[in-house]
């Protein structure tokens, strides 16, 4: 039997679940439009240990949801697991958050799944899944114009969905183009991902791990007005 902690903080959900041999027993999670992880985290952390009724003792593994995605965000909950598996000597486990968005989606159809985390501008952070969430597209981050996945959209129906998603729509006009709304990397979709990677012993090593930020952080000055 396996107890996971699952932390998922790529985007603006601030997500956690505790997970039963990959079932979830709870979820908490928060996606107020603004980045409040740091103050959220914990307190949802402990919620869903007191819903699931385990002492943290009981944790087995922590995993976490490594990016790409925001770069403070994904701070946030790295450092939180790290933290947490350093102090309590547990096993580290850390999962793609492109492939965490695609398991949300359960299509039964011949086309494929593109997952897009939100990146400024026209950018996005993006993967290509079919239907049996196999990862068939390099994870990359993309400028998004009128020819993009346009081998895919030729071939059958692609599904576009994530924060990253809504500003293609205007963009991506092709035929075969499908869009999602509201959907975000969550918690909920990591009790089995991180039980398969628990039952093969695939950890991470706590004090090297670091998150995917997939590409250099720039920081911006506040405009004046």
């Amino acid at each position: 039997m396996a107890f996971i902690l699952n932390i998922e903080t790529s985007t603006k959900n601030c997500s956690v679940s505790i997970a039963k041999n990959g079932e979830i027993q709870s979820l908490k999670e928060i996606n107020n439009g603004n980045y409040s992880h740091a103050e959220m985290l914990h307190p949802l952390i402990l919620e869903a240990l007191k819903e699931s009724n385990i002492e943290f003792s009981k944790i087995d593994a922590v995993a976490v949801g490594k990016g790409p995605g925001s770069y403070t965000g994904l701070r946030i909950g790295v450092s939180a697991a790290k933290g947490l598996c350093f102090a309590n000597s547990l096993p580290l486990i850390s999962i793609n958050s492109l492939e965490i968005l695609a398991h949300t989606q359960q299509i039964e159809d011949q086309g494929c799944l593109v997952p897009m985390i939100d990146a400024r501008r026209m950018e996005v952070y993006s993967s290509i899944f079919d239907m049996n969430h196999n990862l068939i597209g390099e994870t990359k981050a993309e400028i998004i114009d009128q020819n993009s996945y346009s081998k895919s959209l030729e071939k059958g129906n692609v599904y576009f969905f994530g924060d990253g998603a809504d500003k293609c729509k205007e963009v991506i006009t092709h035929n075969n183009a499908r869009f999602i709304d509201e959907q975000f990397p969550s918690a909920n979709q990591m009790g089995i991902l991180s039980y398969e990677k628990y039952k093969k012993l695939d950890f991470e090593n706590v004090a090297y791990f670091e998150p995917f930020y997939l590409k250099d952080f720039i920081a911006t000055r506040e405009k004046k007005i």
